[in-house]
């Protein structure tokens, strides 16, 4: 018989179909033993489905395996998956059009515009999640026009003692203030040069560990440092870079420490300030060493009452930097200080100003420098851009510089035009 066939696999609906006839009336169940034309069942086929059903309730009933009650045996023991379904992900793409005059332009970061043209700044995927109690877990990683690197990749404590924190993987260093952001963070299209110059493209980041610990005071204190490889494609500028050396001591790695303090001024008007340091081993030598030395200020106000959307925030960092070279000891240092209004809802401009030096030897006098010889003096440059959110999950910017370069006969010039447009859930940016 066709229904007989599937009695097994098709139990779902012999189920359904026994409690919708079991839901009409006594006299449509006691109906003449021929076919009913509105259900197409004989009644032989109701007693196969009435038989299959019994089968089930006398397999739920008490005394039945797997019962807990009086008469039945102990229930199977259901074994528990720990799962974090609850992932945040998102996807992050900035594109630019880009003009210059300067037929070679001094861009250094990474995902800055760098020649006339389309350029594709990064499409960034971003996960997020808490794995257990212990741990979560962070990782962006960034599709280029021609590859995918692992930007970061780590897992961070959420459950020790003495209000230390751990974190363990690939990760940018809290070196001052922007370092360890992502463009989609930053109110200007490209990097100041100073962080592209002392760290490289990609920031200073590599493998690594690092611990933090905030300090039991009235106002916010965090201190850390941590440990990282100071060779591989995308360890710092200054340091081993690509040189691929071997670890045989602890001064073969890099090690970086930061103070971070926060203090609320008033409900309106806050204050972070900072100091960070890193050293480690460079490729000049054997036992060559870098030093870097950094502060940084970040003070903001915005109304906490009311629909005023006004937001003034300064931003300025600097950063001077110590190097062994061959028979010479080279210092440089740069900066650059920014100026964030927003006077509207969805309107923004920002100001920035940024200088470098050029390397100096220990007499103070220009030396030459194996990093960068042709910066034989100063550099400066001053941006500007309007920037505008269609919504929260989109941004367009317009911006301008000027790059006056010292060892450059006129002044480079450089205007970009910027789309940036996240889907998916993204974190809250740090303060």
């Amino acid at each position: 018989m066709f229904l007989s066939s599937r009695r097994v696999s098709g139990m779902t609906v012999l189920v359904a179909c026994t409690l919708f006839f079991s839901a009409l009336p006594a006299a449509a169940q006691t109906s003449p033993p021929e076919k009913d034309p509105g259900s197409g069942l004989s009644p032989e086929e109701l007693q196969e489905i009435e038989a299959a059903v019994g089968k089930d309730q006398t397999a739920s009933s008490p005394g039945a395996p797997g019962d807990s009650s009086p008469g039945g045996t102990a229930p199977l023991p259901v074994p528990r998956v720990l799962s974090n379904p609850w992932i945040d992900m998102s996807f992050i793409l900035d594109v630019a059009l880009a003009a210059f005059t300067a037929e070679e332009p001094l861009q250094g970061g990474g995902h800055d515009p760098s020649r006339n043209g389309f350029a594709l700044q990064q499409l960034e995927l971003s996960l997020s999640s808490v794995v257990d109690p212990y741990f979560r877990f962070n990782s962006n990683i960034v599709f280029s026009q021609f590859g995918v690197e692992i930007e970061e990749a780590y897992a961070t404590t959420l459950d020790l003692p003495a209000n230390l924190q751990l974190r363990a993987g690939q990760f940018l260093t809290r070196f001052g203030r922007l370092n360890n952001t992502h463009p989609h963070s930053w109110d200007f299209v490209d990097q100041p040069f100073v962080l592209s110059r002392v760290f490289g493209g990609e920031g200073n980041r590599g493998l690594g560990l690092e611990l933090s610990w905030l300090a039991p005071l009235p106002w916010y204190v965090e201190l850390l440092g941590s440990v990282t490889d100071a060779n591989g494609e995308s360890t710092a500028r200054s340091f081993f870079g690509a040189t691929q050396s071997r670890v045989v001591s602890p001064f073969d790695f890099q090690f970086t420490s930061a103070l971070k303090q926060f203090f609320p001024l008033s409900d309106a008007l806050s204050l972070m300030w900072g100091l960070s340091a890193v050293t480690g081993p460079n490729a000049s030598g054997h036992r060559n060493h870098s030093d870097v030395f950094g502060t940084d200020l970040y003070l903001k106000y915005r109304e906490v009452q009311g629909n005023d959307p006004t937001v003034l925030a300064l931003q300025a960092e600097v950063l001077y930097r110590r190097r062994q070279a061959p028979e010479a000891l080279l210092s440089d240092w740069g900066g650059y200080a920014q100026f964030h209004w927003r006077f509207a809802q969805r309107w923004a401009t920002n100001a920035r100003y940024e200088f470098g030096t050029a390397a100096h030897g220990q007499d103070g006098r220009l030396a030459p420098d194996p990093l960068d010889p042709e910066w034989t003096a100063t550099r400066q440059r001053l941006s500007a851009n309007l920037t505008f959110w269609p919504t929260e999950f989109s941004r367009v910017r317009l911006q301008a510089a000027t790059d006056r370069v010292g060892w450059r006969d006129e002044p480079d010039y450089s205007a970009f035009l910027a789309f940036e447009v996240v889907m998916g859930a993204h974190g809250a940016h740090a303060f």
